[in-house]
């Protein structure tokens, strides 16, 4: 496989995280290692680089781009893992954490891989191929009403009720094998005005059953602080979201990182003991420039957030 991607905010990234030649970097989100060889190109002969994917094609890709450059390390593992890794490999701490989320244009064009709304191929989305729950399990097994519940949750799809019970419908006559079967299911589902005028039909519901497969918004609960822990103070934190869940997640934790309370506004008193532990470099998140968005459309909704541990 081609294994090409073009990263998002490349240089706004690495120029926020990448603060010192000789520090050691974590690329959390390797994929077609645009964000990695970047930060190589800045680091000097001691620095140090620690790539992490769960998909073994990206690391199989980065064998063959980084042979032979002892400062890169692969790590074959999801980056929920990332403490406990580094602390295996006795690399803590290190000097700054880069997240790219979301899926690499590698996953989305390689059609077998079930993420792409556009070719017909076995419905998957697993980008960890060991894990057990796919996309096929949850369209032909979950109930209508669980359906409805995902896919407004986690694609905030105005038709999700009408889409779940037309999937219903359609696995009663057979099982919804393919992303084609599911795509002309919800294309059914939706008003043809509405199919007219929007994006296409299925991008929420597919994002929403991705993002379940593969349990993207709880493995990015749980990593967050896991970062924050893993820096050097003066280290650096960056993130690029593509949708409004993840950056929710981000923009309240890094809050949170602040010494701002969390607590409910009900509870009379403070309990989640906030301390400042960080300092947020973006009031508002970095964009990609209309020239980048003009080159590569993908990047129209990525979002990127850097906050430096104090």
């Amino acid at each position: 496989m081609d294994f090409h991607h073009v990263t998002v905010l490349l240089e706004e990234t690495v120029d926020s995280v990448i603060t010192n030649p000789s520090g050691r970097y974590v690329d959390c989100t390797l994929g077609g290692g645009g964000h990695s060889r970047k930060i190589i190109e800045n680091m000097g002969e001691d620095g140090k680089l620690i790539c992490f994917d769960q998909d073994e094609h990206a690391i199989h890709h980065a064998r063959e781009t980084f042979q032979g450059d002892g400062r890169v390390t692969l790590v074959n593992r999801n980056f929920e893992h990332l403490e406990a890794t580094l602390n295996e490999l006795d690399l803590l701490p290190v000097d700054g954490i880069i997240f790219d989320l979301g899926v690499s244009s590698p996953q989305l064009d390689e059609a077998e891989r079930g993420f792409s709304y556009m070719q017909d191929a076995p419905l998957d989305m697993r980008m960890d191929s060991a894990r057990a729950l796919n996309a096929r399990e949850i369209v032909n097994s979950w109930s209508e009403e669980e359906l409805a519940q995902l896919i407004w949750t986690y694609g905030e799809e105005k038709w999700a009720k009408r889409i779940a019970q037309f999937i219903v419908q359609a696995r009663q006559v057979r099982s919804l094998e393919t992303t084609g079967d599911l795509v002309q299911a919800i294309k059914a589902a939706v008003p043809a005005a509405v199919r007219r005028n929007g994006p296409h039909p299925a991008k929420r519901t597919f994002q929403a059953i991705r993002i379940v497969v593969n349990d993207e918004l709880g493995v990015l609960d749980r990593v967050l602080d896991q970062a924050l822990r893993c820096l050097n103070h003066g280290g650096r934190i960056g993130v690029i979201t593509f949708h409004s869940l993840e950056d929710r997640i981000v923009k309240e934790r890094m809050r949170s990182w602040q010494g701002r309370c969390t607590c409910p506004p009900e509870l009379p008193i403070c309990r989640c003991d906030a301390k400042t532990m960080a300092k947020v470099l973006t009031k508002k998140p970095i964009l990609p420039s209309r020239e980048e968005v003009e080159h590569n459309p993908r990047s129209r909704s990525a979002k990127l957030r850097v906050a430096e541990k104090i």
